[in-house]
């Protein structure tokens, strides 16, 4: 019998974890054929969080759980429950209900009858969502297809159903900075993708904010591409070109019609400008400084506290 383990990052979801555990549980009542595990990860909690998924592992032993010993991040409880999963099938959903267990059934079929390694699910529709996030989500992965060689899926959700071979490869980029969605393609490996319209939390808060995920597609960025150092590059030789040819000007401008003292608002602005500039690529040159002082930290991604078992 095969064996799917279920991913499922968490922080301060006492709200939806009763309400996905019973959903949940239909669809394993009706993959009878598959055995199950629900491995969910507490993202430093501070609600009952921990509290609900030790009382669902004593009631329930295909539910086990690991808990940080502070807020890691979604990409850290990703990668803890990829080390931790056991089964042939590892996918990764969110508690919200916002991914749909009952897809599971047609994300195993894919995976076992037509061979893929991979079966992703996407959002065909935003009914629902912020326009602004919705505007703004289209726009990043409108630029950063453009700019890296890494092709993201819009409206692709971390949901998906992997096989061990993938797992085992994704496990593989140990790096500390992650960007799981960039991490899933990169890898390679022939994904099937299924759309569905978009479904709102079934309860509780979500804990992504513009700010948040303004910084989460940073990260994606600068992890999947170096476009943005040659623009800095190629802005500094604009301006170069342009002072050359400016200082030409100013120089025939002095031999023909003199040196007239004008033009000191138009001097400031220019120096204002000129000056925010080199801050801005100063500023992209710091993002790529920083992640790789992070990275030579060799920092563990995340801390575990405790969980319902030894764990990795």
């Amino acid at each position: 019998m095969k064996k799917i383990s279920i991913i499922i990052p968490c922080l301060n979801e006492e709200e939806a974890l009763p309400v996905y555990y019973r959903n949940m549980s239909a669809v394993m009542g009706q993959m009878a054929e598959v055995e199950f595990e629900l491995l969910f990860v507490d993202d430093g909690s501070t609600d009952r969080t921990l509290r609900l998924m030790k009382e669902m592992n004593q009631k329930d032993p295909r539910c086990r759980f690991l808990s940080f010993s502070r807020n890691f991040g979604k990409e850290a409880a990703i990668y803890a429950g990829l080390k931790n999963a056991k089964g042939d099938y590892v996918a990764v959903m969110d508690v919200d209900l916002q991914d749909p267990p009952e897809l599971l059934k047609e994300m195993y079929r894919a995976a076992t009858e037509e061979g893929y390694e991979c079966v992703a699910a996407k959002r065909s529709t935003r009914t629902g969502e912020p326009k602004l996030r919705s505007f703004l989500s289209d726009k990043f992965y409108g630029f950063i297809n453009h700019i890296s060689k890494v092709r993201l899926v819009s409206g692709a959700r971390d949901y998906r159903l992997m096989s061990r071979k993938m797992v085992d490869a994704v496990l593989e980029m140990s790096e500390y900075n992650r960007f799981s969605k960039g991490i899933f393609e990169w890898v390679g490996f022939e994904t099937k993708w299924i759309e569905y319209e978009n479904v709102e939390r079934a309860a509780g808060q979500t804990k992504w904010s513009v700010r948040k995920l303004f910084w989460y597609s940073v990260e994606g960025i600068t992890g999947f591409s170096v476009a943005p150092l040659s623009l800095a590059s190629v802005i500094g030789m604009v301006f170069c070109g342009i002072s050359f040819f400016m200082i030409l000007f100013i120089i025939v401008r002095t031999l023909v019609w003199g040196d007239p003292v004008s033009g000191w608002p138009s001097l400031v602005c220019i120096i204002f400008l000129v000056s925010g500039i080199q801050l801005f690529c100063t500023g992209i040159v710091g993002q790529y400084l920083s992640k790789t002082y992070l990275e030579t930290k060799h920092r563990p991604v995340f801390i575990l506290k405790e969980s319902s078992r030894e764990e990795v």
